[in-house]
């Protein structure tokens, strides 16, 4: 997506482009869900609505209903439970904020099979699409990095994500990786499933493999 703004100065009224790049979320669950193979993925708020949309492998899914903030602490804790296979987290920008600390607790922990992708739009969309406290301001791959991540990238641009995705998965975790995105008309409607049915497949799933 391009945002633009034109503007005219009142000196020489020479013409301003500013131009700002952002993904379109729904492109971006799309990219993951391409790459992650037999993943197991955590996903919380606006981001789980895109995922359980374009999910091809929902036995290995863990959709995270209220408990915002929380997916990270969810996924680390399937990450050392199960350190043969690679761990997904898509979390929101607002939802990690409430648990910020929980950056610390996995850079400690060091899990080689962890993914973390942030879905950084400013707002808490699921809610309202009302700003984040610190939007725009926060450096959420600096945070993650001065944290202890093993790797933090970020990306704006969608060709530049899908080119290095499939690198970024293969690498030692813990990872993270920071999305500027935007919700446009596919963005799906909020829905809610009962946790420990959700809790209950994935374990059963897990112990047969």
């Amino acid at each position: 997506m391009e945002l633009r703004l034109n503007c005219l100065k009142k000196c020489d009224i020479k013409k301003i482009d500013l131009v700002i790049k952002l993904i379109n979320s729904y492109d971006a669950i799309k990219a993951i869900s391409e790459v992650r193979g037999d993943a197991i993925v955590v996903s919380i708020m606006t981001p789980n609505r895109y995922f359980d949309k374009l999910s091809t492998n929902k036995d290995l899914d863990l959709p995270v209903f209220g408990a915002m903030g929380k997916a990270s602490n969810i996924a680390l804790g399937i990450s050392i439970a199960q350190p043969d296979k690679k761990v997904f987290v898509l979390d929101g920008d607002g939802s990690l904020l409430m648990n910020a600390g929980s950056l610390v607790t996995t850079a400690i922990q060091k899990p080689r099979n962890f993914f973390h992708f942030v879905f950084n739009d400013g707002l808490y969309t699921t809610t309202g699409g009302q700003p984040i406290p610190g939007a725009g301001i926060i450096d959420f791959q600096g945070l993650a990095k001065s944290c202890g991540y093993h790797k933090c990238f970020q990306f704006q641009d969608l060709e530049d994500f899908i080119t290095k995705l499939p690198s970024i998965i293969q690498m030692v975790g813990p990872i993270f990786v920071n999305l500027k995105v935007f919700n446009d008309s596919r963005a799906p409607r909020m829905y809610m499933r009962e946790m420990s049915e959700v809790m209950k497949n994935l374990r059963s799933v897990l112990l047969k493999n």
